[in-house]
């Protein structure tokens, strides 16, 4: 594969990671949907967790509560082109979260997540998008509610 095509097929899969949080955090969290392919997966091993489709990605995200706020840190992006049109990535995150959020700033605590996503990526009509996301969470608790 020519270099600059590689490069720009990293870099597409590098925005995808950081998109999928900054939707999640900064934007309508039912809209992450879009960055995955029509049969895209998401799935959390530990629980049992797996989301299929557009559509359920769509709801399941959806369903964040609403007085939820939170920062997700993204690191340590690895792409790994696997052919022209499909690659692989690891990636770190680090999750702030609290609900009953009504405004100003919250006191800082440590994450109440810290873990890795391994995600496989598919060019589609010329985009690249996450055909599966799977999320490792090795450092987790309970999202904590605000003044409690």
């Amino acid at each position: 594969m020519d270099p600059l095509q590689r490069l720009l097929a990293e870099r597409a899969c590098e925005r995808l990671v950081v998109d999928f949080v900054h939707r999640l955090d900064l934007g309508e969290p039912a809209s992450v949907a879009e960055l995955f392919t029509e049969d895209g997966t998401w799935e959390w091993p530990e629980g049992g967790r797996l989301v299929e489709g557009r559509a359920a990605l769509r709801e399941y995200f959806g369903s964040r509560p609403a007085d939820r706020l939170s920062r997700r840190l993204m690191s340590n992006i690895l792409v790994t082109l696997t052919a022209p049109d499909t690659a692989l990535a690891t990636s770190y995150f680090s999750t702030y979260r609290v609900d009953g959020y009504e405004g100003g700033v919250v006191p800082a605590g440590p994450p109440v997540q810290v873990g890795h996503y391994q995600d496989a990526f598919r060019q589609v009509d010329g985009v690249w998008l996450l055909g599966t996301r799977v999320l490792f969470l090795p450092f987790g608790g309970p999202t904590p509610r605000v003044g409690c």
